[in-house]
């Protein structure tokens, strides 16, 4: 992947990750959102090209070839797959020299009748995800003449399995619920690490996949606010700001939810404990809710058209949405998310010999996940945890 392309998308994904709210789990991929936004400004003129670029943080005229890069790269991706689709109306008239830099993918018609539209929309979006997302996020209708999707689909295992073990919290927002818990133990300490960001610290948890694809827990304070404490995340693990391990961390307390002391242990391996849950979290965006975060404010006025080199019937944003979805649980982690936009038109204990340092890391209140490319850093997916997966 081009490293202008993962810095532009990564850019947009901290600052949608800013606009994340406390007490709502959600889950979100910019990923999936920017290659449709710069094959839009790819075939947008006026302020909507402008708007689109600014973004993006490209230039438009550089767009189409960035997106097509992006979605050949992820889909090359172990573990991750990646899908775009267009479909048109056969009365629509499309520009060749923007349709001809879309990248390979599916492409079909619209037939105005809105039960056999939604069933095929619905059901490629479910084949491209598993069936982890089971419909397409915008509405189609009779006057749906162009919808442009893209999916993402990451399905992952951990190179160290967790065990998976009933707890009670007795503490937080969480006390008293008894949740899927999740722990193991490791001798590389420096698979935790605390980023100090000027929203405050952060303790960051790389579970690595079998991939290309790991999983870092992000935990701030407990009074941060869910946007900061991931957007601090994003900095630390694409190495915006710096990070320290927790083997030169001091002992005590040195972020949020890690504790480090010196013990005595038959063994000479250093130990970190981790304590996590189970969870899985759903969320759809209205992303014209938020127009001008994604380049759509002009775009989206539908009393003209902004795209003439996609058309020369006049084109405006419709609707524009994402469904999203992501799990973590015992032995991996699974995600998906289809974007969319559309326009109308227990043994005895040995005597301890060696003196060594233990870390223990907890995620036992609200926290924030992001899913990274080990090699480019691209953040693939962020989110927020709200609610662990409860037992009953």
């Amino acid at each position: 992947m081009k490293t202008q392309t993962v810095r532009a998308v990564n850019a947009l994904t901290s600052r949608w990750a800013g606009h994340a709210e406390a007490g709502t789990g959600t889950v979100f991929t910019a990923a999936g959102v920017w290659p449709l936004l710069a094959l839009l400004a790819d075939g947008a003129g006026g302020p909507a090209r402008t708007e689109l670029a600014e973004a993006l943080g490209i230039p438009a005229d550089t767009a189409a070839a960035a997106a097509r890069d992006l979605l050949a790269s992820l889909d090359g991706v172990r573990d991750l797959r990646a899908a775009t689709g267009l479909w048109t109306r056969r009365d629509l008239p499309l520009e060749a020299a923007w349709s001809d830099r879309l990248p390979a993918g599916t492409r079909g018609t619209l037939t105005g009748d809105e039960d056999t539209d939604r069933k095929a929309l619905d059901a490629w979006a479910a084949d491209r995800t598993g069936g982890l997302v089971e419909r397409m996020p915008v509405p189609v209708g009779e006057g749906t003449h162009f919808v442009l999707a893209s999916a993402l689909t990451l399905r992952t295992r951990w190179i160290q399995p967790f065990h998976a073990w009933p707890t009670e919290i007795g503490e937080g927002p969480w006390a008293g619920q008894e949740v899927q818990g999740l722990s193991r133990s490791t001798a590389l300490l420096d698979r935790v690490r605390v980023a100090r960001a000027p929203g405050g610290p952060v303790t960051l948890l790389e579970v690595v996949g079998d991939g290309g694809v790991d999983v870092h827990l992000v935990l701030g304070e407990p009074q941060a606010l869910p946007g900061r404490t991931l957007q601090a995340g994003i900095a630390a693990v694409t190495w915006e700001v710096p990070s320290t391990g927790a083997s030169l961390l001091p002992e005590g307390s040195p972020g949020p939810g890690l504790h480090i002391r010196s013990v005595r242990s038959e063994r000479r391996e250093h130990r970190l404990d981790i304590h996590t849950v189970a969870f899985e979290v759903r969320a759809d965006h209205d992303l014209l809710s938020r127009a001008g975060l994604f380049g759509l404010e002009s775009a989206s006025d539908t009393r003209t058209g902004h795209f003439p080199g996609i058309s020369g019937e006049p084109l405006a944003v419709g609707a524009a949405r994402q469904s999203a979805v992501a799990r973590f649980h015992a032995e991996g982690f699974e995600a998906a998310a289809v974007t969319a936009i559309g326009m109308p038109g227990g043994c005895a204990v040995p005597r301890p010999r060696y003196r060594v340092r233990q870390a223990e890391v907890a995620f036992r209140r609200p926290f924030g996940f992001l899913t990274v490319h080990r090699t480019s850093r691209l953040v693939l997916a962020a989110g927020w945890v709200t609610d662990p997966v409860t037992l009953t």
